[in-house]
């Protein structure tokens, strides 16, 4: 039986942590593609890694095994990996996407050359329209005679990445730079319509189609309750997530603008509200893995993204707006951002809503944020519904 290859661009949390586990648990070989020399070194000499699954107080620790690894620094090789791959994704974090794509476009060119079969790419960045970005790098690198190949024979797949890596700890890897702790969570939603080699037989992995779905639940209840969360852990001094959710009043505003964003998105596409509850519950019990030692400052950080217009606070609010449902926990929330201990904003308030979040000075949102800022959080926590 012939093993097939995968090449995950990206040796990180989420290309260790969580592709990788899919990868070999469904029987592929993988090839990582990494600039860490250390970490290319590492999985080539082992060829293989230690996974730990943390949940509660329990620990179950696995090998993830059948793996190699090329060095990112060599263009040639990568191309030649991806070349011969039977699928790739890539996790290497949306700002680093130019930095790949000309080596992704060499690979392709490959194919191209020798007349491969079709190959789809799962797109694992924490990105908004990441397959219109990474579809008009490719091009820019790939030559123009392949571009109707490439529409044709090269699926780029969103996906939506639920499962929460935090940042690796000296405790976390046990002396052992390769150990990585994840939380249990291992489901991969991914965009059916985007395949053109047809849907692999991957582990937890979940077709659906509109996708628009599954981003905007990962950006508008995930990502904001978990923001929610860090903001209001931050006003109260916390250091984790799990002492902010632990807080009686953050768990109740959190819940609050979940049940919120979870209720607008049920309106939008016509589905079923219960299993978003359920998600919402499901999401809130994960936020206070202690074990994870996720941090306050961690999920808070870089504001300037986080509070764009299409991020996951001022996008959630644009959608209960538009849906007519409950806004509240959210424009408490961009208040508690706007006075965030680590913040990178480098302006007041009034043009930070203006000129980052795009809250025109017009809209009743804008003076409520503002008078939200101006209170104790005692008080804002008060207005909010159990």
């Amino acid at each position: 039986m012939t093993t097939k290859t995968a090449v995950m661009y990206g040796a990180g949390n989420i290309g260790r942590g969580f592709i990788g586990q899919l990868l070999f648990e469904s029987g592929y070989h993988t090839v990582f593609v990494d600039v860490n020399e250390e970490a290319v070194a590492a999985i080539n000499e082992r060829r293989s890694y230690p996974l730990c699954i943390v949940a509660g107080d329990s620990r179950t620790d696995i090998e993830i095994k059948n793996v190699e690894a090329v060095n990112g620094h060599d263009p040639d090789t990568v191309a030649a990996a991806i070349s011969g791959a039977d699928l790739m994704a890539t996790a290497v974090g949306a700002k680093a996407l130019p930095l790949v794509a000309a080596p992704i476009a060499a690979g392709l060119a490959r194919r191209f050359e020798r007349g491969a079969a079709a190959l789809d790419i799962l797109i694992c960045e924490n990105l908004k329209d990441a397959e219109r970005v990474l579809r008009g790098l490719i091009l820019h690198q790939l030559p123009a005679h392949a571009h109707k190949w490439f529409f044709e024979r090269v699926g780029l797949v969103e996906t939506s990445i639920g499962r929460m890596v935090p940042i690796q700890t000296p405790e976390m890897q046990c002396g052992d730079p390769m150990r990585i702790c994840v939380e249990a969570y291992a489901s991969l939603p991914v965009d059916s319509s985007a395949f053109k080699a047809g849907i692999p037989e991957l582990a937890r992995i979940e077709p659906f189609s509109p996708f628009s779905f599954y981003v905007e639940r990962k950006l508008y209840i995930h990502n904001m309750g978990h923001a929610l969360t860090a903001y209001c852990g931050d006003y109260l001094g916390c250091t984790y997530i799990w002492q902010s959710i632990e807080t009686p009043g953050v768990r109740d505003v959190v819940r609050a603008a979940m049940v919120s964003a979870a209720d607008a998105l049920a309106q939008k596409y016509g589905m079923g509200r219960q299993p978003l509850h359920n998600h919402v519950d499901d999401l809130i019990s994960r936020f206070g893995n202690r074990q994870l030692g996720d941090t306050v400052y961690r999920v808070g950080r870089d504001l300037v993204r986080k509070l764009a217009r299409e991020d996951r606070m001022v996008g959630a609010l644009r959608l209960c707006e538009n849906e007519s449902t409950d806004t509240r926990g959210i424009l408490l929330g961009i208040a508690l951002a706007l006075r965030f201990s680590s913040s990178d904003l480098s302006m007041p308030p009034e043009d930070a809503l203006t000129g980052i979040c795009g809250i025109g000075e017009c809209e009743p949102s804008h003076a409520e944020i503002l008078r939200l800022h101006k209170l104790a959080l005692d008080e804002t926590l008060q207005f909010i519904p159990n």
